[in-house]
């Protein structure tokens, strides 16, 4: 489960877009972590492990969608909300962010308030799955644990009827 407040990473090439986000969020008690590129935003997510990407599409070198496609790919990363910030407003622009894994899409400009309920829902979700994943393992460990208890006894067992005879 991750640790509360969430840590959300904001990507973007313009530096104000960066600050006008950190001036939205950080009242909100979200941790922040900024990149400038896609490249500086897999290393992050790499090295922080954030709770949730809001990623720009048009950026030099790796643009918004390469970098949520090897988001996606990456069973590290696999289940990190990402939500695309971008001025493409076409449908099939949409459809694009989609198909690369994205989890979300909006629009700039886009409401501040919409934002936030985004930004809420999907962290509402990564940590309801997260709370599943940890329940999993410890529901796998259990399982190794009790199977390892079961072996042990097996020897005993045969060395005590063994003793007996």
């Amino acid at each position: 489960m991750p640790e509360w407040p969430a840590t959300i990473l904001m990507v973007d090439d313009e530096v104000q877009n960066l600050d006008l986000l950190e001036a939205l969020l950080l009242p909100q008690g979200y941790r922040l972590l900024r990149a400038g590129s896609g490249e500086e935003a897999l290393a992050a997510v790499t090295a922080e492990r954030p709770d949730l990407v809001l990623l720009d599409v048009m950026m030099p070198g790796l643009d918004g969608y390469e970098v949520c496609r090897r988001l996606k790919a990456d069973a590290n990363s696999a289940f990190i909300p990402v939500l695309i910030l971008t001025a493409l407003s076409a449908p099939e622009e949409m459809v694009r962010a989609i198909e690369a894994g994205a989890d979300d899409f909006l629009t700039k400009p886009f409401s501040g308030l919409e934002l936030l309920i985004r930004i809420r829902s999907l962290l509402r979700i990564k940590k309801l799955h997260d709370q599943v994943e940890n329940y999993r393992r410890m529901a796998t460990v259990g399982e190794l644990a009790g199977g390892i208890a079961q072996e042990m006894r097996n020897p005993l067992a045969i060395t005590s009827s063994a003793a007996q005879i």
